[in-house]
């Protein structure tokens, strides 16, 4: 009966351990480090052609095929007129948007994160300036 009454000691102790230390553990959580809010890091208050659409353009190969008189399907995207241009037409954002009636870019690639669109948006919106 001793030793049966030594081990239940043990076991809630043991149990009493594990489950403070469950508490504290969860103690400290908040719904905003459990789940942050999606698109907090993206910035599209302060976009610019050069420090925003430029890079956006070239980590995802956008110029490597719409450049120079071959471009393909005639959109180029080496300039900021080339960019600008295709942005007014709508052409820029339906295709990036996969958008119906508008070939879906990159082609055979991934789309755009969320973030990419929201900044090129923003950037046409603010109107698509050269800065």
């Amino acid at each position: 009966m001793k030793l049966l009454k030594k081990h239940s000691n043990k076991f809630i102790s043991v149990l009493m351990l594990a489950l403070s230390l469950i508490l504290v553990s969860c103690a400290k959580d908040n719904e905003e480090d459990l789940y942050p809010p999606i698109g907090d890091n993206c910035n599209t208050e302060n976009v610019s052609y050069t420090q925003t659409v430029v890079p956006i353009l070239n980590n995802n190969n956008c110029v490597s095929c719409h450049a120079g008189a071959g471009a393909s399907g005639g959109i180029q995207l080496d300039s900021h007129n080339a960019v600008a241009a295709a942005a007014a037409s709508g052409r820029l954002l339906g295709a990036i948007k996969h958008e119906a009636g508008y070939s879906a870019m990159p082609q055979g690639g991934s789309k755009l994160s969320d973030c990419e669109i929201s900044q090129i948006d923003a950037w046409i919106a603010q109107g698509a300036l050269e800065n």
